[in-house]
């Protein structure tokens, strides 16, 4: 393991384990968006992780854990963010099949890259922009129809893409300044609650049990996920993080074939290698020493002052 970057390497394993939890409450997502309205599910699975939230930050205390934030803001806007796009996140599993979501979801890369320079000033050398724009072209093989199939539908999903890939630049921001996962967790899922809890009484249709418990899936998976995700965008650079989430295709497709009997093309798996290995590389890229310099944020008096604050 010598001259390998140990938090990266760990950073990777964590966002492997995000796929596969993401990916689940992503099929629960299109399962329950059959028969409900979006407010229904958010409402409900909202108030499950804000609880888990709560009672974590409450174990916790001990280890640093707790409610509070040093970047009211950023997380107000993540708190935003995470509204609008689970609702267009629900949408798009509502009008296009689960694994042609996946084209959108390919190209929070290309976003977050886009985004890390200016919002993070973290630097993106020209390789990582060559294998960054080579998994563009593998999304672009993704869609079976091409550019002139576009939807409402694909819009909803675009749109649901740039909140996911700014919100995960956002996280990595807040992480600079603080170690409180929980934090991340527990109030765009508030905000997400309240927003749902609002609109619940005009769109709210009886649950039976066994829905009510997948609900609780849902939230259990999404929960879990979303730390684990906060953690691991400290430990990676948010550009390295989101290609290699490109992993969730794999489970996309074999959630969307045993619970939806939806086979993808051979031309979407050609795409999906091309965007899986420029994710490969740019974990790679981030694994060397000296793989990714510290941004000048992290390098400015008040942060290193808040960063020992919050240890």
């Amino acid at each position: 393991m010598q001259g390998i970057n140990r938090e990266a390497l760990a950073g990777t394993g964590l966002v492997v384990l995000y796929t596969l939890m993401i990916s689940s409450a992503d099929a629960i997502t299109k399962f329950i968006a059959k028969g409900y309205a979006a407010p229904q599910l958010f409402a409900f699975s909202g108030a499950v992780v804000v609880a888990l939230s709560w009672v974590s930050a409450r174990m916790k205390r001990g280890q640093g854990q707790s409610l509070r934030t040093s970047c009211p803001r950023a997380m107000a806007l993540r708190a935003l963010l995470t509204v609008v796009g689970s609702v267009a996140f629900f949408q798009a599993f509502r009008l296009l099949p689960f694994a042609e979501v996946f084209v959108f979801i390919g190209l929070m890369p290309l976003f977050a890259g886009m985004l890390s320079g200016p919002v993070l000033g973290e630097h993106v050398r020209p390789m990582a922009w060559g294998a960054l724009a080579a998994g563009f072209v593998g999304v672009l093989c993704l869609f079976p129809g091409g550019l002139a199939s576009v939807t409402a539908g694909h819009l909803v999903a675009l749109a649901a893409c740039l909140c996911g890939a700014l919100s995960l630049v956002l996280a990595r921001y807040i992480g600079g300044y603080e170690k409180n996962s929980i934090a991340q967790v527990f109030y765009p899922n508030l905000a997400l609650f309240l927003a749902m809890a609002l609109a619940l009484p005009f769109v709210y249709k009886p649950m039976p049990l066994s829905d009510l418990a997948w609900v609780g899936a849902y939230a259990g998976f999404l929960f879990a996920a979303r730390w684990v995700s906060v953690v691991a965008l400290r430990l990676l650079a948010a550009y390295a993080v989101t290609p290699l989430m490109n992993l969730q295709f794999v489970w996309m497709v074999i959630l969307g074939a045993v619970f939806f009997g939806e086979v993808p093309g051979g031309h979407i798996y050609l795409g999906v290698a091309i965007v899986i290995g420029s994710g490969v590389f740019l974990v790679y890229d981030q694994m060397q020493p000296g793989g990714v310099p510290m941004p000048g944020w992290m390098r400015r008096p008040q942060f290193m002052r808040r960063a020992k604050s919050v240890r």
